[in-house]
């Protein structure tokens, strides 16, 4: 496969009625390590528009299983939970990041990311903002013939704005505004309907909650914990025909816990919790033939376990935790058998988790390390992460690396690189008593 077959699948999938992109009757390409059997878990993962709004766009957190909702605030904290930067040490932070993407599938698609804060007056509230931009290279779009029509390049960006307000000593709130648009085609005609740029607007609502000098023994820790609800926004539609597609609303909370060893060394443990606020895709119901039946009354797709998916945002939202298909199979006659318990059980496995740990010595200094978990059925991205950062005087750099834990992934070998400048505030060396 080209690189630009890959980008043009990358650009023309989301024009597609849903049945024809996700069936999840099929294969999970597991097999059982004991018996040599397939796996009985049927495949039905959760596809969005703009997943690019997913990626972890910085070094930091790319070090630490792509990690964040709850470490320590930087100018970052507008992607990973905006209600962080109130609680920042610093006036103010600026970081540029780059990461070339499936760097094993195509050379020239990346991710770029500008992100700045600025502490308030009153030092309780913070204003932020930040530019993501994606760029998917150069696709050559052809006709049935294989004749070239043009040649374009596919690109994605999201600008948001932000705002934190500390409410107590431990406790803060964010919120954010973010602008999307993504132009996949150039306004070609696909399946005879005619392209556009999708747009939506959505909004992040966020909570931080952190408690410093906790005594562990002889040392003193801070324990935080965060929770972001992401991208609540309109769906996205890339003609004036088809369907409309719903972003990525994501739910992402979990802890962290900060250990300060001695003035001179302390490490950090996290764990973030996601769950995808979108529908599941059902399981369509099979007629004899073996193609998707259709009722006739309605003319739609006949579902035979789960929800249909075709609802508002706030509905979405809710069904997104009650609407996994399960194991479908079929008895001789026809009639449709969902397994005991296999609903719960991928209801469940939309959750993914990511970790990792952060350690610094004399807060210049920084070595990290993480992994990335998700169910095979959901999408099967699991991975180890590394990274490492210097700070020196207001300018700090952060690089992470990806190593894939799973045979041919497009996300091996991935690096990030982040470029960062404090500004003004002073804060105290973790360990250092100012007293």
């Amino acid at each position: 496969m080209t690189r630009s077959t890959v980008r043009a699948i990358l650009a023309t999938a989301l024009l597609l009625p849903a049945p024809f992109l996700v069936r999840g009757q099929i294969s999970s390409g597991c097999t059982n390590a004991i018996s040599g059997q397939e796996c009985d878990d049927q495949i039905n993962t959760i596809t969005t528009a703009v997943p690019f709004l997913m990626i972890s766009p910085d070094s930091r957190a790319g070090g630490m299983g792509d990690a964040g909702v709850a470490v320590s605030p930087d100018a970052n904290a507008i992607h990973w939970n905006p209600a962080k930067l109130a609680f920042s040490e610093m006036e103010g932070e600026f970081s540029m990041s780059y990461s070339p993407w499936l760097r094993n599938l195509v050379p020239d698609m990346s991710l770029a990311y500008l992100a700045g804060y600025k502490k308030l007056s009153n030092k309780r509230s913070a204003i932020g903002g930040s530019l993501r931009y994606f760029s998917l290279g150069n696709i050559t779009f052809t006709d049935i013939n294989g004749a070239v029509i043009r040649d374009f390049k596919p690109t994605e960006f999201a600008v948001d704005l932000a705002f934190s307000q500390q409410f107590s000593d431990y406790f803060s709130g964010g919120i954010a505004i973010r602008y999307i648009n993504s132009n996949l085609t150039g306004g070609i005609s696909v399946q005879g309907a005619n392209s556009k740029a999708g747009q939506s607007v959505a909004a992040d609502v966020s909570f931080f909650y952190t408690k410093p000098e906790l005594d562990l023994g002889d040392k003193e820790g801070t324990f935080s914990f965060g929770m972001n609800i992401s991208n609540i926004g309109a769906k996205m539609s890339y003609t004036e025909t088809a369907r409309q597609d719903f972003i990525p609303m994501n739910m992402r909370l979990g802890p962290a816990f900060t250990l300060d060893l001695d003035q001179y060394n302390s490490i950090t443990f996290n764990l973030d919790i996601n769950k995808l606020l979108v529908p599941t895709p059902p399981i369509y119901k099979l007629d004899s033939a073996g193609a998707v039946e259709i009722d006739p009354t309605t003319g739609e797709f006949v579902i035979a376990s789960g929800k249909d998916p075709n609802v508002g945002v706030a509905q979405g939202i809710i069904q997104s935790f009650s609407d996994a298909p399960g194991n479908v199979s079929y008895d001789d006659n026809g009639n449709v058998i969902v397994e005991d318990g296999s609903r719960f059980r991928e209801e469940m496995r939309e959750f993914n988790l990511a970790g990792g740990f952060e350690y610094w010595y004399d807060q210049q200094f920084a070595f990290r390390a993480g992994y990335f978990w998700e169910h095979y059925t959901k999408g099967n991205r699991k991975y180890f992460t590394l990274g490492a950062g210097v700070r020196y005087s207001k300018f700090a750099l952060d690089l992470s690396y990806l190593i894939a834990n799973t045979q041919q992934s497009p996300l091996a070998n991935t690096l990030r690189f982040t470029l960062g400048f404090r500004f003004d505030g002073k804060p105290k060396k973790e360990g250092v008593d100012e007293g």
